[in-house]
């Protein structure tokens, strides 16, 4: 027989040949010397390749991108600085700064964080790349804002609250995504979905053909807590676009993303309802003659009502 099937055999010979070939990102991590968390960061940031587990599990670090990786000069002291992250105290530090400086230079974006986590009291900690900040101190251009008075336009944008660090660390979240669709057309839509309220991801595409399609390839949401607990609701402020010009321009993107994918490759829709052959329509009854009385098919027998009613009735007729 040809084709493509798939049979027991031959699934069992590909995960053998992917599994000598490739590795989980725990034994990933493992041999690289980072702790799971930077080994993440580090797949986000695209540090790490990873590929789709042909088991249909989840992603898998090839055995070619560890060995290249343990190769490169300075390892394991070099990966690790470039994902080593810090926060607003340390960086302050880095920066020579003020604790207040350092944060109203993030409030304005003047840094991006590309981590944060929820402490036990629910507040936002923010964290950031050493290696940018280290890298920013350095550029003589940046010197004015590290010193001196903050020019006086910022400073009626931060009294009027100005704060872009979820915004910035979106952009940054949603670049990871899009690295890890691999260029598939409704993965890289599904990864601009992701930002937007599910409620409002019904107004942008209306057509449930395409929006069933899109769910499948929505990445796995990050979790914070039990579903509707105040943990969650303040991450999800976090998660998803609030200010209506974010929404507005993620809503473009979404819409061009859609527009592509459905030239690439059409979401699947149920096959029409064949139209019956010539020939084999059922026979109509000819309309009776106008006047003429009922006549009720012959296969349908007329029956009388039985017990005291149907004496009754024979009685009157």
């Amino acid at each position: 027989m040809s084709g493509n099937i798939v049979t027991p055999s031959s699934r069992t010979t590909r995960t053998t040949r992917t599994t000598r070939t490739t590795c989980t990102p725990s034994r990933a991590a493992r041999e690289l010397g980072l702790k799971r968390g930077e080994f993440d960061l580090a797949v986000h940031l695209g540090h790490i390749r990873t590929v789709p587990d042909e088991g249909g599990g989840g992603r898998r670090v090839p055995r070619a991108e560890v060995d290249r990786l343990c190769a490169g000069e300075g390892f394991p002291e070099t990966l690790r600085k470039r994902v080593e992250t810090v926060g607003t105290r340390e960086g302050a530090g880095l920066l020579d700064v003020s604790v207040g400086r350092f944060t109203r230079l993030a409030r304005l974006g003047v840094v991006v964080p590309v981590k944060f986590y929820l402490n036990r009291y629910r507040a936002v900690v923010w964290l950031y790349l050493a290696e940018e900040l280290q890298q920013f101190a350095a550029d003589e251009n940046n010197a004015s804002l590290l010193s001196g008075r903050t020019p006086p336009g910022l400073r009626e944008q931060l009294k009027e609250g100005l704060d872009v660090r979820a915004r910035n660390w979106r952009v940054r979240h949603l670049g990871f995504l899009r690295r890890q669709s691999a260029g598939h057309p409704w993965a890289q839509a599904a990864a601009v979905a992701s930002l937007l309220d599910p409620a409002r991801l019904a107004e942008i595409v209306p057509d449930p053909y395409e929006r069933t399609h899109l769910s499948r390839f929505l990445p796995k949401p990050m979790a914070y807590g039990a579903p509707d607990s105040p943990t969650a609701q303040v991450a999800e402020r976090i998660l998803r676009a609030a200010d209506p010009d974010e929404i507005a321009w993620y809503r473009a993107d979404l819409e061009q993303a859609v527009s592509d994918a459905r030239a690439a490759q059409p979401a699947p829709r149920p096959a029409p309802a064949s139209a019956p052959a010539l020939g084999t329509t059922r026979p109509q009854r000819p309309p009776a003659a106008p006047g003429a009385p009922h006549q009720h098919p012959p296969s349908v027998e007329r029956r009388r009502p039985r017990g005291l009613l149907g004496r009754l009735c024979r009685r009157n007729a």
